[in-house]
């Protein structure tokens, strides 16, 4: 299965009433498609999983995947601490046919290396023929996947990636020398992705994409191509611009920048909250400077 080089991690819209603007949803899906994105994550971090039902996921998943038919493969983010829970929503993504699913390691409850290792092959085991993400991102989990736990897994004919947001290069280089050239390594971090390509990555599970996809697909086939100088360019023009969508929990940035926009995308469900305005007064300027604003 090919993602692609550009994923998406898509935010997920809401109303006033805090209710999902499904219309949105699909309207911003085609829009991303439409601008450098090969495949969507629908559902994962910055979709705000942890505030979703289950109920909203599965129609979520429906709805992107009408809106980009026959143009982009959708991920589903089904990830849980719960193994149960994990394998019952990637066993109804691949029955609603998208095109794989994103594993989050699970979190708070930080199983050791062994226990992360059944989590995933009982998911792997349940779904044998629905293409596999792992998600890695120890900041948020509480817990680091490492690479000798990656590799066993990869033995799994149907995990066939990961999202790399440990932010180590070092254990990115020990993923690509361990594992075979099949498996793919994404970056997890958009300020990563071509620090990443140089240790034998594959491509982005990108925020900015929202913002500048095409941006990020010529850089990495500038790289690609052998052409540094043109990577490098880009990458340090986009710098800015990664940095400012974390200068506080994602989403909050990245759903302030599509609102500055025009996009109806809704506050963050709480815990979460909208962008205050210090947030903004950082994100603005840098959107105006990229051309991403009419002034």
């Amino acid at each position: 299965m090919d993602f692609g080089r550009v994923i998406t991690a898509m935010i997920t819209p809401f109303r006033a009433d805090g209710a999902i603007a499904y219309d949105v949803a699909a309207a911003l899906a085609e829009h991303l498609v439409a601008n450098g994105s090969d495949s969507l994550v629908v559902c994962g971090t910055t979709g705000e999983s942890p505030t979703l039902t289950w109920e909203e996921e599965f129609q979520l998943f429906q709805t992107v995947q009408q809106a980009v038919a026959g143009k982009a493969k959708v991920i589903a983010g089904t990830g849980s601490n719960s193994t149960r829970e994990a394998i019952h929503a990637t066993t109804k993504a691949a029955e609603l046919g998208l095109d794989g699913a994103l594993l989050v390691v699970p979190y708070y409850n930080k199983p050791p290396q062994e226990g992360l290792e059944a989590h995933f092959r009982a998911i792997a085991t349940a779904v044998p023929e629905f293409p596999l993400m792992l998600y890695n991102i120890p900041g948020r989990t509480g817990q680091n996947l490492l690479p000798e736990t990656v590799v066993r897994l990869a033995e799994l004919p149907n995990i066939v990636a990961i999202k790399e947001a440990s932010g180590n290069l070092d254990q990115a280089s020990a993923l690509r020398s361990q594992l075979p050239d099949t498996f793919r390594i994404y970056s997890g971090d958009d300020s990563l992705t071509l620090p990443l390509l140089a240790v034998g990555g594959y491509g982005v599970v990108s925020v900015a994409s929202h913002l500048v996809g095409i941006q990020l697909q010529h850089m990495i086939q500038a790289y690609i191509q052998g052409n540094t100088a043109t990577a490098t360019a880009l990458h340090c023009q986009l710098l800015p611009l990664f940095k400012a969508l974390f200068v506080t929990t994602n989403p909050i940035p990245i759903k302030a920048a599509l609102a500055l926009q025009g996009w109806s995308v809704g506050d963050p469900r709480l815990p979460l909250v909208a962008a205050n305005e210090g947030v903004i007064n950082q994100i603005k300027p840098v959107l105006l400077s990229l051309g991403l604003l009419k002034r």
